[in-house]
């Protein structure tokens, strides 16, 4: 009996009766979750709350958003723009906004 259960779970389990390894995306936050790091984020932005002292997930930036570069640090101050988009200055007197190259 149990040969034929190891034999019946061989053939129902992927990988020779291993588990498949979970995505990192499927692992990744939604906007407004907490977060300790950008890449826990599903948008790759955890945003610092200064008024409550939480961090969490938030969107990029979309067009004439304001924006800083993506950074290597945990958290972002301000989100860096979208796929498309590019965080830069227009105006030296202006925070950098993001736009079309």
């Amino acid at each position: 009996m149990a040969t034929a259960l190891a034999i019946l779970a061989g053939l129902l389990l992927p990988c020779g009766g291993s588990l498949p390894p979970l995505r990192r995306q499927s692992l990744l936050k939604r906007n407004g979750a907490r977060c300790s790091h950008h890449l826990e984020c599903s948008s790759d932005c955890c945003l610092m709350n200064l008024d409550t002292e939480g961090d969490f997930c938030a969107p990029r930036g979309r067009k004439s958003m304001v924006c800083l570069p993506q950074t290597k640090r945990d958290i972002n101050i301000i989100c860096p723009c979208r796929g498309a988009l590019r965080c830069i200055p227009k105006d030296p007197s202006c925070p950098r906004r993001c736009s079309m190259i």
